[in-house]
């Protein structure tokens, strides 16, 4: 991690995250204007404030290789701004090159050592920009004073306007870089309203400003009209002991004539009010009325959102969990079966809603959407199109669905391998090639997300040129990859072969395939994530990724099975339903062995504990039951010797000295802790049916 002053380590994550989120937000900016040619008065001024802020953040918490870097990049959308600039193509590689150096440096600070990077060659380029901007303008101003003071969208504080309102802002005692804060507050205030003027000035770029905000505050005018939302922006902001407002232009111009005085040792606004006491006494917010237009005002210490550390999340995720096992294991303790407890079996029930709640309130709060995975590929798409000089539309359905933020964590890669492979391999090189196969010259690729019976369901899809099973079948074969003879493989057999290690359809390794770790890279991180991936394709007419993911991956509802004394659990979300049967019911087959004919579809039977080798009594089927089983289009009986019943469970991963063995493969997902302190192992239902 990087070394900052102790003071300013707790803000480091709050630095880190707004950073990241400014960013993508420039990024989806620059890519929206791009495809639509122009920039909008709404958009230079977005862009303009993410470089401010993104500058004085960095100068507060000491990195002043991308202080410099930001205000760059302010530099040129403060001449686009002020004169119009509508020529501005050029900009858009160069800035998005500015964003990959700046989100790579955040991801160096957060490494264990971190040494500023050198950033004199983008800088130059960014400068040689502005300066090709300030050509564009027509009796420009010199373009170095035009790009050294974009404080100057602040008006002269000789304005005083009757419409005006001006507010003192004191800051709490001893709390140091008060100049740096003032910045970032003010920048916010100008997100609200219109500022007119601000004292003391250049706090961006000036510390001794700092001892002067300490002492008499720091001054803001603006907007009359925008009061109130300037008092709830107030209330919300950290590290403000105290503020007071001015109305009275009398006062103002006053204020103003002290504050260049040097007769006056505090040029700070006297108002018929008294100077501010530096309490931090709750004061509810100012009336409407000038009445009390000068008394100052205590900022509550109350936000109505707050960012929180992801560690802490997972531990108090983990809490839950074992709070959840404990509960089980105090309610089915074997030392109170037969006991007539009426009363503990009601505070049982109340305790298992308390801890249902408690659990549906901790999930909900670690479920994100996947727009910002989503809208990630958008840079992505953006980038190989130039490259490859393809003309592809990125289509995105469903952002909107919430999965846990672990899962989200783990999807950018996937998303990306799968999103590059799509334009890479599926896309047609050439429009006329398109064209010539009578399909539309622009090309698509379509991300969507859906939920569906405690799942995710990801789609990437493509109309391009689909997969040659042929063709991958022979470089599986080249490559020793087979695991059964060629003509046993069905075309989706065929196909899922690219997820394999060190496949790839491509002969010469480019900047974007053909070394064979792309896919074997998002199998990999999708099954981490307790997912499944599936591929179809038909040729000429495209292909489709399917990811189904589970919405959270440490809790879920089981329904406990014995087999041979061996207690196991399957996911509820994967049953369809349990029945017994007779032994004149079965259908024996030579090649596909014993399957039950239900509501006139045909299921393969799989006994269990011949697939686990378990010694079990229960070997007849009418001293058993089946419970039908469904993932992925695919359905089958499982044969157990009974049902023990519904059970919420606390998923554990098998310890990391189980990982030489393939276990999963196997159809074992992880382990829970059972209410009497024994293991039951958790049914992966999609690998049992694949494997």
């Amino acid at each position: 991690m990087a070394n900052i002053d102790p003071g300013m380590a707790a803000m480091l994550d709050a630095y880190l995250f707004e950073s990241s989120t400014l960013l993508e937000q420039l990024d989806e900016i620059l890519l929206r204007t791009e495809e639509a040619a122009t920039f909008t008065e709404d958009d230079i001024n977005e862009i303009f404030r993410i470089m401010h802020t993104i500058k004085g953040s960095s100068a507060m918490m000491g990195f002043e290789s991308l202080q410099q870097l930001s205000h760059k990049g302010e530099d040129m959308f403060f001449l686009i701004r002020e004169n119009s600039i509508e020529d501005t193509s050029f900009i858009y590689d160069l800035v998005f090159r500015m964003s990959d150096l700046f989100k790579e440096e955040i991801d160096l600070i957060q490494g264990e050592e971190y040494n500023p990077t050198d950033f004199s060659d983008i800088i130059k380029q960014l400068e040689e920009g502005a300066e090709r901007l300030a050509g564009k303008v027509s009796g420009a101003p010199e373009p170095v004073a035009a790009v050294a003071a974009p404080a100057a969208a602040v008006a002269s504080a000789a304005v005083v306007d009757s419409d005006s309102i001006t507010v003192i802002v004191h800051f709490e005692p001893g709390i140091e870089m008060e100049n740096l804060r003032a910045f970032l507050l003010l920048n916010k205030i100008m997100e609200e309203t219109e500022v007119s003027d601000s004292f003391p000035k250049d706090v961006d770029s000036d510390p001794s400003t700092a001892a002067e905000i300490a002492n008499n505050g720091f001054r803001v005018t603006f907007k009359a009209e925008d009061r109130e939302s300037v008092v709830k922006l107030l209330e919300v902001s950290l590290n403000i002991d105290n503020y007071e407002f001015i109305e009275n232009p009398g006062d103002l111009a006053a204020a103003n004539a002290a504050a260049v005085s040097p007769a006056v040792e505090t040029p700070t606004a006297q108002s018929s009010a008294p100077t501010p006491a530096k309490s931090t006494a709750a004061v509810s917010p100012p009336p409407a009325n000038a009445a009390n237009a000068g008394a100052p005002h205590a900022a509550p210490a109350k936000q109505s959102i707050i960012s929180v550390n992801l560690a802490k999340l997972d531990q108090l995720h983990d809490i839950v969990g074992e709070i959840i096992t404990t509960e089980s294991m105090v309610i089915s303790n074997p030392e109170l079966e037969g006991l007539q407890l009426e009363s503990f079996h009601k505070a049982a029930r109340d305790l298992r809603k308390l801890t249902d709640e408690l659990q549906d309130t901790v999930m909900s709060i670690r479920m994100v959407p996947l727009s910002g995975p989503f809208s990630k590929m958008n840079r992505i798409v953006r980038d190989m199109k130039k490259a490859l000089g393809k003309d592809v539309e990125l289509i995105i359905e469903g952002e909107s669905t919430e999965v846990d933020k672990s899962i989200v964590d783990n999807l950018n890669d996937p998303l990306m391998h799968l999103v590059r492979n799509c334009m890479d391999h599926g896309i047609e090189t050439t429009s006329e090639e398109r064209v010539a196969l009578g399909k539309p010259e622009k090309a698509f690729i379509k991300l969507a997300a859906v939920n569906a019976s405690g799942e995710v369901v990801i789609t990437i899809s493509d109309d391009g040129k689909g997969i040659d099973h042929d063709r991958v079948l022979d470089k599986a074969e080249r490559l020793g990859l087979l695991m059964k003879p060629r003509g046993d493989y069905s075309e989706r057999e065929a196909q899922n072969l690219i997820t394999m290690p060190g496949f790839s359809t491509n002969e010469e390794v480019t900047e974007y395939s053909g070394r064979g770790v792309g896919m074997d890279v998002v199998k990999q991180n999708i099954e981490k994530c307790g997912g499944t991936i599936l591929v179809e394709s038909k040729i000429g007419a495209g292909t489709v990724f399917t990811i189904k993911i589970p919405l959270t991956l440490a809790i879920i509802d089981g329904m406990e099975i014995e087999v041979g004394g061996t207690i196991f659990t399957i996911p509820i979300s994967m049953i369809r339903q349990s029945f017994k049967v007779t032994e004149d019911q079965i259908i024996r087959d030579t090649q596909r062995g014993e399957m039950i004919m239900i509501r006139g579809e045909c299921y393969p039977i799989m006994r269990l504990h011949e697939k686990f080798n378990i010694m079990s009594e229960v070997t007849n089927f009418e001293d058993g039951i089946l419970i039908l089983v469904e993932t992925e289009n695919k359905s089958v009986c499982l044969f157990s010797d009974k049902l023990i019943g519904e059970q919420q469970v606390v998923v554990k991963p098998f310890p990391a000295y189980f990982s030489r063995y393939n276990i999963k493969g196997a159809g074992l997902s992880g382990c829970t802790i059972m209410g009497d302190g024994s293991i039951a192992l958790i049914i992966d239902v999609t690998n049992l049916i694949e494997n």
